[in-house]
């Protein structure tokens, strides 16, 4: 009987310097952003008994459980790269070397305290790299929001300098209904300048390259009801004159208007125009984009243009429209830009990772995803405070943040750790005192035995 006693002891030194370990690693963390409370359980090791007569002690073991899905307190923080996930799941990241490391293991944390290194990257103060979802020219995340290799590691420093082409001009307009009509108008008339125009505006694109250029959008009232136009660059030399027509002049068409002044775009045309005339395809109203080719014998080749040009709701005065009142241009807008150089970042709620330049404009770049587990606390701890996946964990799931149950991104805050330092210290208390118990149950045994010997 000494004998297993002292065993059961034993046991007990073992597993309650385990819990005072457990505990020690808890209190040096208190101040680790994003941290997550482990505590010590206990459980019996019990000997079969052969008779209800004897009593054969066991001992005790232990076992740690890390309660990651506890949420910390977030607190405010001044960096805009400081980031906290506000409800379910944890932010991806992947250790390496490098933030091109693809080898690197893929892991899931929520200690947000992000910063970039000398190359630009997103890194945690673990040395991780923060990965997101690329956003294509549309604004769009990948279909396959669970495919891993479409993530990358988050650099907003290579958009210095960064062109963006434009795509998409809207106009908002009024063409005076009681202008004269003027007969004998033919394609090219406009932009060569043999006619004068009896409505005329200026419109800022922008080449792949972020180049800016001009288009003229001149118009001349035809008939009841309708006005043609033309679509010229001021300066003809950015074009490609064997492809384009002369004198700068890419596109040309009608505006047909309903007798309540709204535009009639199933009567309303455009096309594109080609070596003088139109020999381009029609554009079908109101999603058809108007092609054209830059200048490839300059400076630099750029990319074909192609943008859809955006007259307004058909039977609506949203666009252009023709009332008893002077023409003017009301307002216009067009996407594309020069970016010139980064000078900050924003992340939004949405996990939405905006470059902010030099010249006022912002630039949707990423998109951070959440990624959420069946079972949180079943994650392994890895180095850095990051979690890994298990058996117990169960399979990601990589959400949109706020969306199919994870927690929306709360910038320029930290999650603290979960750790109650009163709590650590008084749970200290009692470990110690059940390891001095164990102690006297080795001492004790021994004094039995060495009686025994004395026999």
């Amino acid at each position: 009987m000494a004998f297993t006693a002292l065993a059961a002891g034993v046991s007990g030194l073992q597993a309650f310097t385990e819990g005072v370990g457990v505990i020690a690693d808890n209190i040096t963390n208190v101040n680790t952003i994003g941290y997550k409370e482990t505590r010590s359980r206990f459980s019996t090791l019990v000997t079969e008994n052969s008779s209800l007569a004897t009593y054969s002690p066991g001992g005790v073991r232990a076992f740690s459980e890390t309660l990651v899905s506890n949420q910390g307190l977030l607190q405010p923080s001044s960096s805009a790269t400081d980031l906290s996930v506000d409800g379910a799941g944890f932010f991806v990241v992947r250790d390496g070397t490098s933030a091109t490391d693809t080898e690197g293991e893929v892991l899931y944390t929520r200690a947000g305290a992000f910063s970039q290194d000398a190359e630009g990257f997103f890194q945690n103060t673990a040395g991780h790299y923060l990965l997101g979802w690329p956003l294509d020219d549309n604004g769009n995340i990948p279909s396959n929001q669970n495919d891993l290799t479409e993530l990358e590691p988050i650099n907003i420093n290579a958009l210095n300098g960064f062109g963006d082409s434009t795509s998409s001009v809207s106009l908002r307009a009024n063409l005076q209904s009681s202008t004269p009509v003027t007969a004998g108008y033919t394609l090219g008339d406009l932009s060569a300048g043999t006619t004068s125009a009896d409505f005329e505006t200026n419109l800022q694109v922008f080449d792949s390259q972020g180049g800016s250029h001009t288009v003229v959008l001149s118009a001349l009232k035809t008939g009841t009801n309708q006005w043609n136009y033309e679509l010229t660059f001021d300066d003809p030399t950015e074009l490609d004159t064997a492809v384009q027509g002369a004198n700068g002049l890419i596109g040309t068409g009608t505006l047909a208007f309903n007798t309540d002044g709204s535009i009639d775009l199933a009567n309303s045309t455009l096309s594109n125009v080609t070596g003088g005339g139109p020999g381009g395809t029609a554009v079908t109203l109101p999603d058809g984009a108007l092609t054209f080719d830059y200048n490839a014998t300059g400076a630099a080749a750029v990319d074909p243009g192609a943008i859809v040009f955006n007259f307004g709701t058909d039977g609506q005065a949203n666009g252009f429209s023709q009332f008893d009142s002077i023409s003017t241009l009301i307002s216009s807008s067009a996407d594309g830009a020069s970016f010139d150089n980064v000078n900050g970042v924003s992340i939004g709620e949405d996990g939405t990772v905006s470059a902010l330049f030099d010249n006022g404009l912002t630039l949707d770049v990423f998109q951070l995803p959440v990624a959420i587990f069946q079972n949180p606390n079943g994650l392994t701890r890895q180095q850095g405070n990051a979690f890994g996946i298990s058996d117990l964990s169960g399979d990601f799931a990589l959400q949109q943040a706020g969306f199919g149950g994870a927690g929306s991104i709360a910038p320029n805050s930290l999650e603290q750790s979960t750790v109650d330092l009163a709590n650590e210290f008084s749970e200290l208390i009692r470990v110690q005192r059940a390891f001095s118990a164990s102690t006297r149950i080795i001492t004790t045994s021994d004094e039995i035995l060495e009686e025994l010997t004395r026999l």
